[in-house]
């Protein structure tokens, strides 16, 4: 019989670090308060291509905390407590994607991702996001319990896709902030 004080806590309790308008720690909070009293925090955005050059693209789980059943463009997550942006990268990146040993993501520019309207529930969303690029020679096995489906797409049918498919906002605000950083 298993004892529930050894299970590992769940994502609503990982601890993230709170900071400031310019990015500076302010304290901490668990994941679930952080977003259900808007509070600002740290994410990264991981774009990653296989060798022909083709992005993954995936769909999120219904069970997601934030933003359930909507595809995205990206491989991510929140930056733990203490943990940098590079580490977190490469962590969320090697995780959602199924893998070990990529290399480590290349950080490409970071942005403050402001929500235009609240969420569903009146509360603002808001985080520092860290956005990169990663190869991925390997063979992907995407987590189940964080990804319904999932294809690498060529970069026309990615754009072609954007107006049909329910895309996440802030991996939305990321894709059109990485296509103006690359001009």
């Amino acid at each position: 019989m298993r004892d529930d004080t050894d299970a590992a806590p769940g994502p609503s309790e990982e601890i993230l670090d709170i900071v400031d308008e310019r990015d500076e720690v302010i304290g901490r909070a668990a994941r679930g308060e952080a977003y259900a009293r808007g509070l600002r925090h740290r994410c990264v955005f991981v774009q990653a291509r296989d060798a022909q050059g083709r992005i993954f693209v995936h769909r999120r789980t219904a069970t997601k905390l934030v933003f359930p059943s909507l595809y995205d463009m990206f491989v991510g997550g929140v930056v733990g407590a203490g943990e940098s942006y590079d580490d977190a990268a490469l962590r969320e990146a090697e995780e959602e994607l199924g893998v070990s040993g990529l290399p480590r993501p290349v950080p490409l520019f970071r942005f403050l991702y402001e929500a235009s309207a609240p969420g569903r529930d009146g509360i603002r969303q808001t985080w520092w996001s860290a956005v990169y690029e990663v190869p991925c020679l390997l063979p992907v096995r995407p987590q189940a319990e964080e990804v319904a489906w999932y294809d690498f797409l060529p970069q026309q049918e990615l754009d072609a896709r954007l107006g049909t498919w329910a895309w996440v906002p802030d991996g939305l605000a990321a894709y059109e902030r990485l296509r103006a950083h690359r001009g």
